[in-house]
C-alpha cells in the first residue's frame, strides 16, 4: 500500500513512525480503517482484540484509528497507558442506539436476567452489563451463562444469530450496525451472479437472511482466519469494506470482492494518516474511561476473557 500513496502521504506515514518510535506508542488501526491507516498501525484487527494486545505491551501512549467506543475500550484495558483519539467525533450508530438509562429501564423489565453486552457499546452500558461479548465468542459466551434466558444488547442481528445456536431465550435491543443491516438479500444474490466460484463470508452483524446464503459466517478477524486456511480462491465478502485491504495483503493469490459496494462506515473512513500525526505530536485528544465506570467495564470484559475458547 505504501507504494500507492503520493509523496506527501508517504513523508506524514514517516513521520508518524519516526514519532512513535519517540515517544514509545502504539498505533492500532481497526480492520475497517482506510488502507493507509491500517498500513501506518503497529496492530490492526478487531477493537476489543487490538487493546487486549497493546494491554501486553510497554507502550506508553496508544493511538486508536477506529470508532469512539474502541478508545474508551483501550481506556478500560489500558489505564497504565495515555490513549489518544484522532478524530473524536468517530462515533458508532449502533453503540449509540442504547443509553446506560435505556438498559436501567430494560434491566427493570427483566429481573435477574444475565445481560450480554456487545463490545460495540459505550463504557457506561457496558459498565451495567454482566458479561460482554465479541461476534467471535458471543455463542459461547452465552452458553457459558448457563442462563434460561438471556438479555444480549445493542445488536439485534447478533442476538438472532445467537438464539440459533443455543437453547437459550434470547431477549434483545433492537439495536443494529446500519451498513451491515443495510445489506439485501438482493445485492448478495447479484454478487454471486457474478462471481459464481467465489464463498460468501458474512459478518454476524447482518440479518439472518443474509447470514442464511452465507456459506461461513465470521468475525473479521475470523474472516481473515477462514480466507488464510482455505482451498477457495475466491470470496465474497459481506462486511465493512475495508476488510479487503487486509485480505488481499495477507492472500495475494486469492480474489476478494464486496458484497455491496455501499457496504462503507463513514465514521471508519474519517482517521487519515494527517490525523493520526496531529494527535501524535499533541498528545491528544484523549480518550478516558473515570475510575467507577472502568472498573465495572473492566468486570464485565475480564469475565468475558474467562470463558473457555471450546465453551458450548
Amino acid at each position: 500500500m505504501e507504494d500507492a500513496m503520493n509523496s506527501g502521504q508517504k513523508e506524514i506515514f514517516e513521520k508518524i513512525r519516526e514519532i512513535a518510535q519517540e515517544k514509545n506508542a502504539i498505533i492500532l488501526a481497526h480492520n475497517y480503517q482506510r488502507p493507509e491507516v491500517q498500513d501506518v498501525a503497529d496492530l490492526t484487527g478487531d477493537s476489543l482484540a487490538l487493546s487486549i494486545q497493546a494491554s501486553k505491551t510497554h507502550a506508553d501512549i496508544i493511538v486508536f484509528a477506529g470508532v469512539h467506543f474502541m478508545a474508551e475500550a483501550a481506556s478500560i484495558v489500558c489505564p497504565d497507558k495515555k490513549v489518544l483519539f484522532p478524530v473524536p467525533d468517530a462515533g458508532c450508530a449502533m453503540a449509540d442506539m442504547l443509553s446506560p438509562e435505556q438498559l436501567i429501564k430494560k434491566k427493570e423489565e427483566l429481573p435477574g436476567v444475565p445481560v450480554v453486552t456487545y463490545v460495540n457499546s459505550t463504557a457506561e452500558v457496558k459498565a451495567l452489563s454482566d458479561i460482554c461479548c465479541t461476534s467471535a465468542n458471543a455463542i459461547q459466551v452465552v452458553k457459558w451463562t448457563g442462563a434460561k434466558e438471556v438479555l444480549m444488547t445493542p445488536d439485534r442481528n447478533l442476538a438472532r444469530w445467537v438464539e440459533r445456536h443455543t437453547d437459550q431465550k434470547i431477549h434483545y435491543w433492537d439495536g443494529y450496525c446500519p451498513v451491515h443491516d443495510d445489506l439485501s438479500v438482493e445485492t448478495v444474490v447479484q454478487a454471486r451472479k457474478e462471481h459464481p466460484n467465489a464463498l460468501i463470508m458474512a459478518h454476524p452483524e447482518c440479518p439472518v437472511e443474509i447470514l442464511d446464503m452465507a456459506d461461513v459466517v465470521r468475525s473479521t478477524s475470523g474472516m481473515l482466519a477462514y480466507a488464510s486456511k482455505s482451498q477457495a480462491a475466491e470470496f465474497i465478502v459481506a462486511t465493512e469494506n475495508g476488510l479487503l485491504h487486509q485480505l488481499r495483503k495477507q492472500n495475494p493469490d486469492k480474489k476478494f470482492f464486496h458484497a455491496s459496494p455501499d457496504m462503507i462506515c463513514h465514521d471508519m473512513k474519517k482517521t487519515t494518516l494527517q490525523d493520526v500525526l496531529d494527535a501524535l505530536e499533541k498528545e491528544g485528544p484523549v480518550v478516558r474511561v473515570p475510575e467507577d465506570i472502568r472498573v465495572k467495564a473492566l468486570r464485565a470484559v475480564e469475565r468475558m476473557m474467562d470463558v473457555p475458547r471450546d465453551a458450548g
